[in-house]
């Protein structure tokens, strides 16, 4: 091959390696400007929401200090996290590997040999020598497939999307992560809460059996009250244990959160304390900023990048392939010829692989790969979907608990006036027992339900950051 042909070879190569194959990415539209982020008018209005920015850390509107430690340490610490980052370093490599494919390939090899022609073989017949003999060979290989159609570089772009999507799957990742240890350290402190209002009870019930016992004396309480009261006793107790198991369990679940052992957060946050505060406002951000603020949504649009890579590479595989290949070296049969210039060898060239008969499969594996991206789009759509339904629920849930919890308020400090009333009545004799043991019940009851509502407030917003996409910083994994 001489010069000129070389040299339009080369150019032709330059002008072909530009086009590739397949379709190009075209970013999904998500849909979301239409997105609605206040709740239904149903409801009675309750802490105001702003259009402010999600803050990346929601947990310090919480402004706890020990929930703020938690979150740090999960960070740190979570098993499930650190598997997700590890698979952004398997992406990492994958993406290497396809973009090495663009670049040319060198080897080098060396070998000897000794060897002998067979005195009765055709060589020996024309007169070759049979004797042994030694052989030295080394030299260098060479090669380099050129990218015609864009082979390579669709897959190195859908590795690259592949890649992306794996950092958006590990911050998608901590989004889960802080919602959990959120809402398990609210349903901790929830269930502390309700331990305390249990043991209150149970004083209350001594309390009243303690009087109870007095009037027995004084022949004016029956043995039906006597029993009624030892009875709502043991009730009020048979509480105790179970609830006590419940916030064991939460102990150990935000220590598997954390990624420690079983009671290694009991003397830290063994002992009750107070739900937080609730925030003086909610920032909910806009809606068309939620497609950005969700990883989930952010890696289906990845993937779908990825899989329209794909159908790149499969068309680009019906074209032909184009690769220079080269050889140089030295060979001699006495190591001491080696250094020699006479010894050399070399070749050098172009080779051409065209498919001519694959029995369809190149059709199936480009047929594969648009279904893929179509599933992809699919997928895109419903995450999208489900985002919008997420945060739709989570505003409702929010607005509505606002409101159960405000009339629940009501109800046990009427509820806590009615047993005090009805406990000066049996002490005076104004009131038969009935009335003390229904006006306890109701108070207890009461107690409950408050605490739960409260405890459910504080989780409605916890769910609805998360559905937000808060948690993560947005521009920390761009950075990857």
């Amino acid at each position: 091959m001489n010069t000129l042909t070389l040299a339009g070879t080369a150019l032709c190569t330059l002008l072909l390696s530009g086009c590739a194959a397949g379709p190009d990415f075209v970013k999904p539209d998500s849909g979301l400007g239409g997105a609605v982020l206040v709740p239904r008018p149903d409801y009675a209005a309750g802490v105001p929401a702003t259009d402010a920015a999600v803050p990346s850390k929601w947990w310090v509107l919480f402004n706890d200090p020990m929930l703020t430690e938690l979150q740090a340490r999960a960070q740190d610490g979570n098993l499930d996290f650190k598997i997700a980052v590890e698979r952004i370093e398997q992406s990492r490599a994958q993406l290497g590997i396809a973009a090495a494919q663009l670049l040319p390939t060198v080897a080098a090899g060396a070998g000897f040999a000794r060897e002998a022609l067979s005195e009765h073989g055709k060589l020996a017949a024309l007169g070759a020598p049979s004797s042994p003999s030694n052989f030295w060979q080394v030299g260098f290989d060479a090669g380099w497939e050129i990218d015609l159609w864009g082979r390579a570089q669709r897959a190195r772009e859908g590795a690259a999307a592949a890649l992306e999507a794996t950092v958006y799957e590990r911050e998608a990742a901590r989004v889960a992560l802080a919602a959990e240890v959120g809402r398990t350290y609210l349903q901790l402190r929830g269930t502390q809460a309700q331990l305390a209002i249990a043991r209150d009870n149970q004083a209350v019930a001594e309390r009243i059996l303690g009087l109870t016992e007095s009037r027995r004396r004084n022949g004016v309480a029956t043995e039906f009250e006597m029993a009624t009261a030892r009875a709502q006793l043991a009730t009020t107790r048979g509480m105790i244990p179970k609830l006590a198991e419940r916030r064991n369990s939460l102990l150990n679940a935000l220590a598997l959160l954390l990624g420690d052992k079983p009671r290694a957060l009991d003397a830290t946050l063994g002992d009750a304390r107070d739900l937080p505060p609730l925030p003086a406002s909610v920032p909910l951000g806009v809606p068309s900023a939620l497609a950005r603020r969700r990883p989930d949504i952010l890696r289906a649009e990845a993937q779908v990048h990825a899989a329209t890579a794909a159908i790149g590479v499969a068309k680009a595989d019906f074209y032909p392939r184009l690769a220079l290949k080269g050889r140089f070296g030295l060979e001699a049969f006495d190591s001491g010829d080696l250094a020699s210039w006479d010894s050399r060898f070399f070749s050098v060239g172009p080779t051409i692989y065209l498919p001519i008969f694959e029995g369809g499969r190149l059709k199936q594996r480009l047929a594969l790969s648009e279904s893929g991206q179509k599933t992809a789009a699919l997928a895109y759509r419903k995450t999208v979907l489900q985002a919008w339904h997420e945060v739709d629920n989570a505003l409702d849930a929010w607005a509505a608990g606002q409101e159960q919890h405000a009339e629940l308020l009501e109800a046990c400090e009427q509820n806590r006036q009615a047993l005090l009333a009805a406990e000066r009545g049996y002490r005076n004799g104004a009131a038969d027992y009935l009335t003390v043991l229904t006006a306890q019940r109701n108070v207890l009851a009461s107690q409950g339900a408050l605490n739960d509502s409260t405890t459910g407030l504080t989780l409605a917003l916890v769910n609805l950051y998360k559905s937000l996409g808060g948690g993560w910083d947005l521009q920390a994994g761009d950075a990857r």
